[in-house]
């Protein structure tokens, strides 16, 4: 399931040399303690819980609301297991920008390298579904630029991916587990956190269900039909929407579809899933299907953004949410008991519960 999601501000900037390997230096030892008391499980489920995996940014230093955390956490928690991955049965993958296309490579060589209880190439599924969800079957405006896919030697796997949009200077971390996912194309996260909502092309509710099962037999469609239609619907000026995201005819461009089409119509994919996993089938293919779906079927797909919950763990005023102290205290235990039981000395203990302890004190105040 998708755990949550975080809107953050978009900063540029990279994160300075000293502490980045302190950063590592602390991660490797957070991590070794976290396996030593939950197992490689237990620190799936630490990351994926996106209250907690900002803690543990601020506990290691770096900028509490930053969009740099989401990256720089990520890389120093790679940079720390790379030397003892094996032996600790958890392995990283993926990254920042043309690191994160090296996922599958990445994935692919642990898994041959240590004995691994899950076929390899589901954990390359996994990957690529997951950011192909949060970047074209869930269509908010925030471009993925990030992707850090991280997995168990028994196959279990989580995900941390970030999108930015650089029209409002926001950028939106996503966060998924992968033990309980029984669908990826439909509802696959239990909370999506954010500070800000918006009309979204939402292919994967529930109450999209319809559309997909629309947009899958269109794609299986030979393209010059489709492509026809849509060519018909913008002759006749069918569609008349308010001032929104959702999509326009103005916005397809038939001609430059088709070869996106002829993809999918040669692949015949079963359903939206596969549709959805085919190479080439972005964005701009799908909203062109869910335009169809809706216009000629009379399925309209949903536009309900998936963001539920504000980011932090509630607002002491009570919006969106009153203050969820028992989730809240139990984030910070966790991550002091962490901390007690590391292999730190004492001073970068005591700096780390003292930032820990700031930024305890600045989610109180919210």
């Amino acid at each position: 399931m998708r755990t949550g999601v975080a809107n953050l501000p978009l900063h540029g900037g990279k994160c300075p040399a000293w502490l980045f390997g302190r950063m590592t230096g602390m991660t490797r030892a957070l991590i070794e303690a976290m396996v030593c008391d939950t197992g490689p499980d237990g620190v799936l489920r630490r990351l994926s819980d996106p209250y907690w995996f900002q803690a543990l940014g601020c506990a290691l230093g770096f900028d509490w609301h930053s969009s740099g955390l989401t990256t720089t956490v990520c890389g120093a928690l790679k940079e720390a297991l790379k030397d003892c991955a094996g032996q600790l049965g958890l392995f990283v993958a993926g990254g920042k920008g043309r690191t994160s296309r090296r996922t599958p490579d990445e994935i692919l060589i642990y898994a041959e390298r240590f004995p691994v209880a899950r076929n390899a190439e589901e954990l390359v599924y996994a990957s690529r579904m997951s950011a192909k969800v949060d970047n074209s079957a869930v269509q908010d405006g925030y471009q993925l630029y990030h992707h850090t896919f991280v997995f168990t030697a028994a196959g279990r796997w989580a995900v941390i991916q970030q999108g930015m949009n650089e029209g409002n200077r926001q950028a939106r971390r996503y966060h998924w587990l992968g033990d309980t996912v029984k669908d990826f194309v439909c509802e696959p996260h239990q909370a999506v956190c954010c500070d800000q909502r918006g009309e979204t092309l939402n292919l994967v509710a529930r109450e999209s269900d319809p559309a997909r099962r629309v947009i899958g037999e269109l794609a299986r469609e030979k393209p010059e039909r489709l492509v026809r239609d849509l060519t018909l619907l913008q002759e006749k000026d069918l569609l008349r929407l308010p001032a929104r995201h959702r999509v326009e005819l103005t916005d397809i461009h038939p001609r430059n579809l088709h070869r996106v089409l002829l993809k999918s119509y040669e692949r015949q994919p079963e359903n939206f899933a596969a549709l959805l996993a085919t190479p080439g089938v972005g964005p701009k293919a799908l909203r062109a299907l869910s335009l169809l779906s809706e216009l000629a079927y009379g399925t309209p797909p949903s536009y309900r953004d998936p963001a539920r919950y504000s980011f932090a763990h509630g607002g002491k005023d009570g919006h969106p949410f009153p203050v969820d102290r028992a989730t809240y205290d139990h984030s910070i235990a966790f991550l002091h008991r962490a901390l007690s039981e590391s292999r730190l000395d004492r001073g970068e203990k005591m700096e780390a519960f003292k930032r820990l302890g700031q930024w305890e004190r600045v989610m109180e105040n919210r």
